[in-house]
């Protein structure tokens, strides 16, 4: 049996060894550095990482270039680098200058150190070492494989455009790009992760983004410490303002058109690899209750869809919540026929209101998480089916009544309005708080709960801004928070977060 200590001690130099020679600068020795690359890129054991040896020039002077086959465009490398080479008849003897005057690729970089050389190539690029150079040359000729450009599927709307972000960093930003056509939209890009060198973009505009709140953006990103950060969705938990809290403070957006409505309000926008979304920041909990439809309709139907949003928010925290606390503490409230049909069809029922509650919510949220998991063509038909056939069956074995049905049928129908993936599993985890207070103090133990979380609400910040603002705190702004106003009369930018241009000039 080995010793698994003896195999730590064994594993520990090499990568000790590997960290020294990434921190080496690049030989004028060809051999010396294609040995190099080939420890430690561990060839030829590592399939997918190329070498091509060739001569160019009237010197013949030796090269060669590294790249793995797997992410970069090998038509680009024949093209752009190695025909190119081939071809040129002129003395590249002495003179830097010629090799990337030959070279025809988009961008060319020097680097004199192998770790920089390294990571060009693990970033799809090709590399191209010389006989005689103290240096290499990083060639653009990255292709990573991912989707086409297709519909958001979570943020679905009927008016404005159906563009959606994919896993490609570039894409994403060139779909931003194409919507802002500013030179003052900067786009930052730092490495986050130790091991797997995952990059994150950074974009905002500069003549409009808070410089305290850019700080504190990049500080958070800058003091990351892991060994791998894959996708945005994890790079949020990482960043937000309270890890544990029920409330989102990141926003989360998969649409274009809505993270350049935020960029052009000064909200600051991050973007990686192999995330089909944009984190916003910082956000406020008006940020999670507006749908990206909404500036789409007009005044009057813009309003009525947030004011149904709205009834649908109170009705899935408190509907179940209120029929506890009716049937448990406050029978006096309900009018006698009604109370009288209600304890008609809980006369055969053995459990309690709240048994029968939290059995028929458990059961929705398990129907809701069968219907996203299995595949999507039974996907449907397993929720709204499932549903009818369990909530008919509990009725008549006297498990609940059909009023509860209905009343956590219509909860769960109005958790939908909420169109944010973040809000709306929290909006569902609150609902039970609300369910438990109530049945242990009624409207009481209700009315405890939403001062609390109201004045949890009012304390909660993002990124240094107020949850609530700028309701309150009252700050300048637009006014954008229940309803919003006629677009002609919304002129300024959310004043919280202190833009360097409050107002939305015409020809700015």
């Amino acid at each position: 049996m080995k010793n698994p200590k003896g195999e730590q001690e064994k594993t520990e130099p090499r990568l000790e060894e590997e960290t020294s020679i990434k921190k080496t600068q690049i030989g004028r020795s060809l051999e010396s550095n294609l040995n190099t690359i080939e420890i430690l890129y561990t060839i030829p054991k590592n399939s997918d990482i190329k070498i091509r040896k060739f001569s160019y020039g009237e010197m013949k002077r030796e090269a060669f270039v590294v790249y793995i086959s797997s992410i970069t465009d090998g038509q680009k490398i024949d093209e752009h680098i190695i025909r190119p080479l081939l071809n040129n008849t002129t003395s590249t003897d002495d003179d830097d200058v010629d090799i990337e005057n030959v070279i025809t690729a988009e961008t060319i970089t020097t680097v004199n150190v192998v770790g920089e050389a390294v990571k060009g190539v693990n970033s799809g690029n090709a590399v191209v070492f010389i006989e005689g150079k103290d240096c290499a040359y990083i060639i653009s000729t990255s292709k990573f494989e991912g989707r086409g450009i297709e519909k958001a599927e979570n943020e679905v709307v009927i008016k404005g455009s159906k563009e959606a972000f994919n896993e490609m960093a570039n894409s994403n930003i060139s779909l931003l790009r194409k919507r802002i056509k500013n030179e003052s939209l900067i786009v930052e890009s730092s490495i986050i992760s130790k091991r797997s060198n995952n990059e994150v973009y950074l974009l905002y505009i500069k003549d409009l983004a808070n410089e305290e709140i850019l700080k504190d953006v990049r500080e958070r990103i800058g003091s990351l410490d892991v060994d791998a950060i894959q996708n945005a969705a994890v790079l949020e938990q990482y960043i937000e303002e309270r890890q544990k809290s029920l409330l989102p403070t990141v926003l989360y957006t998969e649409r274009p058109d809505r993270t350049a409505s935020f960029l052009e309000n000064g909200f600051i926008v991050l973007v990686m690899d192999n995330s089909p979304e944009a984190l916003i920041v910082p956000a406020t909990f008006w940020s999670f209750f507006h749908n990206a439809e909404d500036h789409y309709l007009r005044f009057v139907f813009g309003n009525f869809i947030r004011a149904l949003r709205l009834l649908a928010l109170f009705i899935t925290l408190f509907i179940s919540a209120i029929y506890i606390s009716v049937t448990n503490y406050h029978v006096e409230m309900v009018p006698a026929d009604l109370l009288l049909a209600i304890s008609a069809t809980r006369e055969i029922v053995p459990f309690p209101a709240i048994v029968e509650i939290l059995l028929m919510e458990i059961a929705f949220e398990l129907i809701r998480e069968a219907g996203l998991r299995v595949p999507s063509p039974i996907g449907p038909t397993i929720g709204i089916v499932g549903a009818l056939i369990l909530g008919q069956a509990a009725v008549q074995a006297n498990i609940v009544s059909p009023l509860v049905v209905i009343i956590v049928a219509l909860g769960g129908l109005s958790s939908f309005a909420i169109g944010d993936i973040s809000m709306n599993f929290s909006i569902r985890l609150i609902r039970f708080l609300f369910i438990f207070s109530a049945a242990f103090f009624g409207f009481y133990g209700m009315t405890a709960l939403f001062t609390v979380g109201i004045v949890y609400l009012v304390s909660m910040k993002s990124f240094g801004v107020p949850y609530l603002a700028p309701m309150t705190p009252t700050y300048v702004s637009s006014k954008d928070t229940i309803f919003r106003r006629m677009l002609k009369n919304e002129i300024l930018r959310p004043g919280y977060l202190k833009p360097k241009d409050l107002e939305k000039k015409s020809g700015e």
